[in-house]
């Protein structure tokens, strides 16, 4: 796993300073960030969802390897509605959005969430170079929150749950 972990940060460093947004901080940045994120244990997602649904389903397949060690386990909050009762998060928070919980145990929410996918995902270190930089980062978060309310309001509706 270190050397997995070593390779990702590597491309990852090396990708993120050949944009031309990037800068020093935001290479050591990111590089934090992934350090972290490589450590997501469990993700928690709504399987009632079919948006949520298929894109795990799919994310799940590109981490095959990982998901067949044991390293990344996906779970349906459906399955076990209290899971993360004690983070306060409630059933439909996680309904809303993507939840994570990494080795030590903090929880990761939302944007952050698919960010730290992308990262640890081979080929979609550019996604979270994008999407997770300094500059975008809390566009992405406001605009992942926007689409995540209407999703579930779609999904509610539709007698999802």
């Amino acid at each position: 796993m270190c050397r997995i972990a070593a390779a990702l940060a590597k491309e990852v460093h090396l990708h993120l300073s050949r944009t031309r947004f990037a800068t020093a901080s935001t290479t050591r940045r990111s590089t934090s960030i992934l350090r972290r994120c490589l450590t997501i244990s469990t993700v928690w997602y709504n399987t009632r969802c079919p948006v949520y649904d298929a894109g795990i389903d799919w994310q799940r397949n590109k981490l095959l390897a990982l998901v067949r060690a044991g390293t990344v386990e996906f779970k349906d909050i459906n399955q076990q509605p209290d899971a993360l009762a004690h983070f306060g998060a409630s059933v439909d928070d996680i309904r809303r959005r993507l939840h994570a919980t990494d080795a030590a145990g903090r929880l990761i929410v939302g944007a952050d969430v698919a960010i730290a996918l992308w990262l640890i995902t081979p080929g979609e270190g550019r996604l979270a170079a994008l999407f997770g930089n300094r500059a975008a980062l809390p566009f992405t978060r406001f605009f992942y929150d926007r689409f995540a309310d209407l999703l579930f309001a779609w999904n509610k509706r539709s007698g999802r749950w």
